[in-house]
């Protein structure tokens, strides 16, 4: 394998592993809030999941953004595409986990959890390939690390 080969690879593995840590710090923030409405409210599955996971939506696109993918598109128009990947995601986990969480009865946390691994796994391939695909180290930061 070529050093240029590798050196893609290399770059690919650690904006994955940035993706992965900053999804960690949006999962503390999704599952803290949820965590919080659950104990202090008596709402249903549904209004909790829903408020926790557009904290940790718009915090992991700001991060994202800027340090794993290092985007200088169009900041609605990434917001759109990104609005677009949760008009499907959201209603498909909000509906399930509900029925799994009040139809079931399976623990509210332990839905959560789950929605938030295919979240993570959904969301990197689709901002990779569709929201950041074509602007990927664009901004200010990608150009100071090139010329070092």
């Amino acid at each position: 394998m070529t050093d240029k080969k590798q050196s893609i690879k290399r770059k690919e593995l650690f904006r994955t592993i940035k993706f992965v840590l900053f999804s960690a710090s949006a999962g503390i923030i999704e599952l803290g809030s949820f965590t919080l409405l659950d104990l202090f409210t008596p709402w249903p599955y549904w209004p909790k999941y829903l408020v926790a996971l557009t904290l940790s939506v718009l915090w992991n696109f700001t991060l994202n953004r800027q340090f794993t993918f290092q985007s200088a598109n169009n900041v609605p128009v990434a917001m759109f595409k990104v609005a677009c990947y949760y008009a499907v995601f959201t209603p498909v986990t909000t509906i399930g986990g509900n029925f799994l969480a009040e139809t079931l009865g399976w623990n509210d946390v332990l839905v959560t959890i789950l929605n938030m691994a295919l979240n993570l796994v959904t969301e990197y391939l689709y901002d990779r390939f569709v929201v950041f695909g074509k602007t990927i180290d664009t901004n200010e930061r990608a150009k100071k690390e090139k010329e070092s």
